[in-house]
């Protein structure tokens, strides 16, 4: 649960020397780790860098002035981290830079008279070793189950505090019912239902604007103040498209959430789908500029922010459909014919004439669980494998071909 934070200039100044802080200490257990190589000694455990922080605290005053709380949890982050990296459930850890990862995180007793109490309807306070009570705009109740917090600064000199609380589910509105969700670029969601929904980005102002600021930041020179405005005014900008892209998608999935007792959606590899297009100097890419486009199209529709949201706010309410030929196939009869997808908004069957928007008959598709498989026909094995007929949800796309008996 994440609150804007109101530091006054001289808390402001604290929170970013602790920034700096976690981030010096962070990098440092990230480079002893990085040094390791076969032979050598194992890189320093989580109580080793404990005693070794200690002993930089009483050698270096600029670290003494800061929190131990904060520089001594930012320690035990990274030996988690380590943990996530070495039992394969997340990415190694790497190196955090200035002015992106600007934050810092504290694990206290919640529901004390010290971490956090309510001065009026619309404004809190949080209290920070060392720092004392900071305000934060009170929009919605802390839960009594926090336990610890965050404090960030964002590219656009916005604070935040988060709290480390996992809300409960939706439950589903019992009604049986079901939809299915086509995730596109020009249509970010389109429901079985018909509905067409998209993310909305930077107004053309906005947009020309960013333009004229990224020209800006070019001829700035590197280091100097005004490119720190221009980098500050372009973090801005993008800071509004990025709150409106959340703000929708925390919007649309509790909607669903709450509308359906399951939600179906493709299974998209998104992370192959946005890999650059340059290539190799052996080997370079094409159309590496509409490719670069098309990238920034799909994150800005924010398919896996979705699908992140409603997996959690939908707990085993969440399918996963294979996406293959959903797009190309007829709802009403079940041909499938890339012909039949006249643009990126029509779809028109070649069959039955059955016509539709595409991204709603592909969500058609979805909803009732169907792809489409290559399975020899069973009367001509020596045959190569074609398009076959609609299947359903966990039948025959996984069945093997079964061999033809010959009469003796």
């Amino acid at each position: 649960m994440r609150f804007r934070l109101e530091p006054t200039p001289t808390q402001e100044a604290a929170l970013l020397e602790y920034c700096s802080h976690a981030r010096y200490v962070w990098n440092l257990a990230c480079e002893q780790h990085q040094h390791w190589r076969p032979g050598r000694a194992s890189a320093p455990s989580y109580v080793e860098q404990c005693r070794r922080l200690t002993e930089a605290r009483k050698e270096f005053a600029w670290l003494a002035a800061g929190s131990q709380t904060v520089q001594q949890q930012a320690v035990r982050d990274f030996a988690q981290a380590m943990a996530n990296f070495f039992a394969g459930t997340h990415r190694r850890p790497t190196w955090r830079k200035a002015g992106v990862h600007e934050g810092f995180r504290i694990v206290g007793r919640r529901g004390s008279h010290w971490d956090v109490r309510r001065l009026s309807r619309r404004v809190g306070q949080v209290r920070i070793p060392k720092v004392g009570w900071v305000r934060f705009r009170w929009s919605r109740h802390v839960p009594d189950q926090a336990k610890s917090f965050r404090v960030n600064r964002d590219r656009a000199g916005r604070w935040h505090v988060c709290f480390a609380v996992i809300p409960a589910p939706i439950d589903g509105p019992g009604t049986g019912e079901v939809v299915g969700v086509d995730r596109g670029v020009a249509v970010s969601a389109a429901l079985s239902t018909g509905e067409l929904l998209s993310v909305p980005g930077l107004r053309e102002t906005e947009a020309e604007r960013l333009l004229r600021l990224q020209r800006r930041l070019a001829r700035a020179k590197p280091g100097s103040r005004r490119r720190a405005r221009v980098k500050l005014a372009i973090g801005q900008v993008k800071a509004r498209e990025t709150d409106r892209r959340k703000d929708w998608v925390e919007k649309t999935s509790t909607r669903l959430a709450r509308r359906f007792d399951l939600i179906r959606l493709e299974d998209l590899k998104i992370s192959p789908m946005v890999r650059s297009a340059h290539g190799t100097i052996a080997a370079p890419g094409v159309n590496v500029r509409a490719k670069a486009g098309l990238n920034r199209s799909i994150h800005a529709a924010g398919w896996g922010h979705l699908a992140t949201r409603l997996e959690r706010k939908a707990a085993g309410r969440v399918e996963k459909i294979n996406p293959a030929y959903t797009s190309q196939t007829c709802h009403a009869c079940g041909h499938c014919a890339a012909d039949n997808r006249e643009s990126q908004a029509v779809f028109r069957c070649r069959a039955c004439g059955h016509t539709d928007h595409a991204d709603v008959n592909a969500a058609k598709n979805i909803a009732v669980g169907r792809t489409v498989t290559f399975l020899p026909r069973p009367t001509d094995p020596g045959r190569p494998p074609e398009r076959g007929a609609l299947q359903p949800l966990g039948g025959a796309m996984n069945r093997e071909p079964q061999p033809v008996l010959s009469s003796a």
